[in-house]
Protein backbone atom coordinates (compact mmCIF):
# COMPACT_ATOMS: atom_id res chain seq x y z
CA UNK A 1 0.00 0.00 0.00
CA UNK A 2 1.24 3.88 -0.81
CA UNK A 3 1.98 6.02 2.09
CA UNK A 4 -0.80 8.24 2.41
CA UNK A 5 0.11 11.92 2.18
CA UNK A 6 -1.96 15.07 3.66
CA UNK A 7 -3.58 16.91 1.25
CA UNK A 8 -3.95 19.97 3.13
CA UNK A 9 -0.45 20.16 4.59
CA UNK A 10 1.23 17.17 2.50
CA UNK A 11 2.85 15.99 5.21
CA UNK A 12 3.47 12.37 5.51
CA UNK A 13 2.74 11.59 8.99
CA UNK A 14 -0.71 10.22 9.22
CA UNK A 15 -2.60 7.89 10.99
CA UNK A 16 -5.48 5.42 10.35
CA UNK A 17 -8.80 7.02 11.56
CA UNK A 18 -11.40 4.94 10.97
CA UNK A 19 -13.68 3.36 7.54
CA UNK A 20 -15.67 5.85 6.17
CA UNK A 21 -18.30 4.32 3.32
CA UNK A 22 -15.80 1.64 2.87
CA UNK A 23 -12.73 4.05 2.73
CA UNK A 24 -9.75 4.28 5.18
CA UNK A 25 -9.94 7.60 6.67
CA UNK A 26 -6.82 9.42 7.93
CA UNK A 27 -5.64 11.88 10.24
CA UNK A 28 -2.96 14.18 9.88
CA UNK A 29 -0.49 14.18 12.95
CA UNK A 30 1.07 17.87 11.76
CA UNK A 31 -2.31 19.90 11.31
CA UNK A 32 -5.38 17.20 12.48
CA UNK A 33 -6.92 16.95 9.02
CA UNK A 34 -8.79 14.02 8.45
CA UNK A 35 -9.21 12.78 4.84
CA UNK A 36 -9.65 9.80 2.82
CA UNK A 37 -7.47 8.66 -0.11
CA UNK A 38 -9.04 8.84 -3.41
CA UNK A 39 -9.71 4.92 -4.84
CA UNK A 40 -7.70 4.18 -7.72
CA UNK A 41 -10.26 2.28 -10.63
CA UNK A 42 -9.26 -0.32 -12.54
CA UNK A 43 -8.21 1.27 -15.73
CA UNK A 44 -9.21 -1.17 -19.43
CA UNK A 45 -6.62 -1.10 -22.21
CA UNK A 46 -8.02 0.95 -25.50
CA UNK A 47 -7.75 -1.52 -26.98
CA UNK A 48 -10.69 -3.63 -25.56
CA UNK A 49 -12.69 -0.13 -25.38
CA UNK A 50 -12.11 -0.07 -29.11
CA UNK A 51 -12.83 -3.93 -30.09
CA UNK A 52 -16.05 -3.96 -28.14
CA UNK A 53 -17.54 -0.97 -30.05
CA UNK A 54 -16.49 -2.44 -32.79
CA UNK A 55 -18.41 -5.61 -32.02
CA UNK A 56 -21.56 -3.84 -30.72
CA UNK A 57 -21.86 -2.15 -34.09
CA UNK A 58 -21.64 -5.32 -35.84
CA UNK A 59 -24.30 -6.83 -33.78
CA UNK A 60 -22.87 -8.02 -31.27
CA UNK A 61 -24.66 -8.37 -28.24
CA UNK A 62 -23.48 -7.40 -25.20
CA UNK A 63 -23.41 -10.37 -23.06
CA UNK A 64 -21.42 -11.82 -26.10
CA UNK A 65 -18.71 -9.30 -25.96
CA UNK A 66 -18.19 -10.11 -22.19
CA UNK A 67 -17.50 -13.70 -23.27
CA UNK A 68 -15.29 -12.54 -25.89
CA UNK A 69 -13.54 -9.94 -24.63
CA UNK A 70 -13.70 -10.79 -21.03
CA UNK A 71 -14.54 -7.23 -20.14
CA UNK A 72 -18.06 -6.85 -17.83
CA UNK A 73 -21.09 -6.04 -20.40
CA UNK A 74 -21.82 -3.08 -17.77
CA UNK A 75 -18.69 -1.66 -18.96
CA UNK A 76 -19.91 -1.87 -22.77
CA UNK A 77 -22.91 -0.52 -21.92
CA UNK A 78 -21.09 2.39 -20.02
CA UNK A 79 -18.89 2.81 -23.31
CA UNK A 80 -21.15 2.95 -25.65
CA UNK A 81 -23.31 5.32 -24.02
CA UNK A 82 -20.38 7.45 -23.43
CA UNK A 83 -19.24 7.52 -26.87
CA UNK A 84 -22.78 7.70 -27.89
CA UNK A 85 -22.37 4.89 -30.42
CA UNK A 86 -25.80 3.92 -32.10
CA UNK A 87 -25.71 0.53 -33.52
CA UNK A 88 -27.49 0.20 -37.08
CA UNK A 89 -31.00 -1.10 -37.23
CA UNK A 90 -30.60 -4.01 -39.55
CA UNK A 91 -33.34 -6.84 -38.52
CA UNK A 92 -33.09 -8.87 -41.72
CA UNK A 93 -29.05 -10.01 -41.08
CA UNK A 94 -27.79 -12.08 -37.97
CA UNK A 95 -23.94 -11.81 -37.13
CA UNK A 96 -22.13 -15.28 -36.59
CA UNK A 97 -18.74 -15.17 -35.24
CA UNK A 98 -15.85 -17.73 -35.04
CA UNK A 99 -12.80 -17.17 -32.76
CA UNK A 100 -9.49 -18.58 -34.85
CA UNK A 101 -5.93 -19.02 -34.68
CA UNK A 102 -3.91 -17.90 -37.36
CA UNK A 103 -3.33 -22.34 -38.93
CA UNK A 104 -7.25 -22.44 -38.35
CA UNK A 105 -8.21 -19.72 -40.32
CA UNK A 106 -5.91 -20.24 -42.97
CA UNK A 107 -7.79 -23.12 -43.04
CA UNK A 108 -11.05 -21.52 -43.49
CA UNK A 109 -9.76 -19.19 -46.27
CA UNK A 110 -8.45 -22.06 -48.18
CA UNK A 111 -12.23 -23.75 -48.56
CA UNK A 112 -14.64 -22.22 -51.18
CA UNK A 113 -17.86 -22.73 -49.72
CA UNK A 114 -16.83 -20.52 -46.65
CA UNK A 115 -16.35 -17.30 -49.02
CA UNK A 116 -19.66 -17.30 -51.23
CA UNK A 117 -22.90 -15.55 -50.69
CA UNK A 118 -21.76 -13.94 -47.46
CA UNK A 119 -21.01 -10.77 -46.51
CA UNK A 120 -17.30 -11.19 -43.82
CA UNK A 121 -15.45 -8.95 -41.34
CA UNK A 122 -12.34 -10.54 -40.08
CA UNK A 123 -10.78 -8.52 -36.80
CA UNK A 124 -7.53 -8.98 -34.80
CA UNK A 125 -8.22 -10.44 -31.16
CA UNK A 126 -5.63 -10.64 -29.45
CA UNK A 127 -3.31 -13.33 -30.69
CA UNK A 128 -6.31 -15.03 -32.55
CA UNK A 129 -8.68 -13.91 -35.46
CA UNK A 130 -12.53 -13.04 -34.90
CA UNK A 131 -14.60 -13.86 -38.26
CA UNK A 132 -17.55 -11.87 -38.11
CA UNK A 133 -20.26 -13.24 -40.83
CA UNK A 134 -24.10 -12.17 -41.90
CA UNK A 135 -26.46 -14.86 -42.72
CA UNK A 136 -30.05 -13.74 -43.85
CA UNK A 137 -32.81 -14.68 -41.93
CA UNK A 138 -35.24 -16.87 -44.12
CA UNK A 139 -38.62 -15.48 -44.56
CA UNK A 140 -40.14 -17.01 -47.00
Amino acid sequence: MEKAICPKCEHTKVVKSGIIGGRQRFKCKKCGYHFTVNKLGKSIDKYYVVKALQLYIEGISYREIERILGVSHVSVMNWVKQYKIKAPENYDYRPTYKVLNHTELVKFMAQKENLTDTGMLITELGDKFMIIKWERFKNR
